[in-house]
């Protein structure tokens, strides 16, 4: 089972995700992120060589490879609609590649598991919007 065309379109219009990380002393790290989502893989990253020596690639070679990352927005507040997917997944270490701004250098996160709530953008009703819960198989498409 992977995303679903709903989700991965989704996906592709929204620009700004936050990631999270931990540090080597088991300090969760988040922020926010410019991210591409190709299909199969999240990438991570920016152009220059500074960007390794941002707090996520830190705790990336640091061995902390599980990582959290959320895309969400509010669509509107009266009446309250949102819509969000949240992906775990494995962080591997910096790819040198041409991302959305130009040549950089990027994590690619695999996902292992997501949660999606409300594509359809639906006002919230009397219970909160069901996610969807998904299994992503290594290697699957």
């Amino acid at each position: 089972m992977s995303f679903t065309e709903e989700e991965v379109a989704y996906l592709r219009s929204q620009p700004i995700a936050r990631l999270a990380t931990l540090g080597s002393d088991q300090q969760p790290d988040v922020v926010p992120v410019a991210f591409e989502f190709d299909g199969r893989f999240f990438w991570v990253g920016a152009a220059g060589h500074t960007v390794l020596d941002t707090r996520k690639f830190r705790n990336l070679r640091a061995g902390n490879q599980r990582v959290a990352l959320v895309v969400d927005d509010v669509v509107s507040f009266d009446p309250f609609i949102v819509r969000a997917i949240r992906v775990y997944g494995n962080a591997e270490q910096p790819f040198e590649r041409i991302g959305m701004v130009g040549p950089g250098i990027f994590m690619r996160i695999t996902p292992t598991i997501s949660w999606s709530w409300n594509m359809a953008g639906e006002p919230v009703g009397s219970t909160w919007y069901e996610p969807r819960r998904t299994m992503h198989v290594p290697g699957g498409e």
